[in-house]
């Protein structure tokens, strides 16, 4: 940052520490060097959680510079990067091209989505994302709205449980899940972790218990939050801000979420639909930076377990388009 003196620099050393505790940003050099930032272009980081990979980018700014954050958690508004070139949007990123334009931003150089859940949210047992404490079965990233990860198990028809827990949790025992809570709700609601842990866990196995139920609590936290609507909102969006040149940088933590990021870069549309010209050239609006998706190292890992699913793909907008 361009601040020098020993006071900002202890203030600098508290909002890291403050970071580590939020969330240790994956892949930091990597995805921030993938953007290819010059120091007076506009970029977009849509997943601002612990404001690591932020605090990066500004680092690289100049005059003319200008960084926007985006994030639906009010928690993560402590973490703001108190920089000139910074503007913190509380939103879903699914609304980038409206605040976008809110801002008078027709066309952006780079937008990084880092889609993992912050440390944070797995850590407060208040927040009810992990099966490690109990406490309410809530999962909403926006705690100021939409319906809770109880109201999912309490109210939706069996069928629909079913399908979520198949197409989100890939499970293979998704119908018999749904049967054990549907019967189990009937007689009481399933309000907390530890009941609805309770309700599930004969179907589990000792030895593969962990990946399971990591399994169901991510099935339950995509469907609380819409991500998957969300995040094909948002790569529709970014396809379209981009300019001509302009990097988009994304990291996946699950399959399901990979997938639909590869098919918009390598197609322009999230199902993967493959459009040709007249000679049977591929029409998209990408080129591929980096065939080969870029993985944590050994050492990154060690520090940082929960990196160890991530995944970077970086692709540039290609001109005319």
């Amino acid at each position: 940052m361009a601040k020098t003196g020993k006071c900002q620099v202890t203030a600098t050393d508290n909002m890291m520490k403050e970071e580590q505790t939020y969330h240790t940003p994956v892949l930091l050099q990597p995805s921030v060097e993938g953007l290819n930032i010059r120091p007076d272009g506009t970029y977009v980081d849509v997943t601002f959680g612990g404001g690591g990979h932020s605090r990066e980018i500004v680092s690289h700014l100049g005059e003319g510079g200008r960084l926007f954050g985006f994030d639906q958690d009010a928690d993560a508004e402590r973490n703001i990067v108190d920089n000139p070139h910074f503007t913190f949007v509380r939103s879903n990123f699914r609304y980038l091209h409206n605040f976008l334009r809110y801002y008078g931003i027709s066309q952006v150089d780079g937008i990084l989505a880092d889609l993992g859940v912050s440390s944070h949210h797995f850590d407060d047992s208040e927040r009810g994302f992990s099966f490690r404490f109990d406490g309410a079965l809530d999962m909403r990233m926006n705690k100021r709205a939409g319906i809770t990860a109880a109201d999912v198990v309490n109210t939706y028809a069996e069928e629909r449980l079913a399908d979520i827990f198949y197409v989100y949790g890939e499970l293979k025992n998704s119908r018999k899940l749904a049967a054990v809570l549907a019967k189990a709700r009937a007689s009481h609601p399933i309000a907390t972790i530890g009941e609805f842990l309770e309700t599930i866990k004969p179907l589990f196995g000792k030895e593969r218990e962990k990946k399971e139920l990591a399994k169901v609590f991510q099935a339950l936290r995509i469907e609380v939050n819409q991500e998957m609507e969300a995040l094909k909102e948002m790569l529709a969006a970014a396809t379209q801000a981009l300019r001509p040149g302009g990097r988009l940088v994304v990291i996946t933590y699950h399959s399901l979420e990979d997938r639909m990021v590869k098919n918009v870069m390598k197609t322009g549309n999230a199902e993967g639909k493959a459009e040709k010209d007249f000679y049977g050239n591929l029409q998209t609006p990408f080129r591929l930076v980096n065939n080969k998706v870029i993985v944590p190292d050994a050492e990154e890992v060690e520090r940082n377990p929960r990196s160890r699913s991530a995944k970077l793909r970086i692709a540039e907008k290609k001109s005319g388009e």
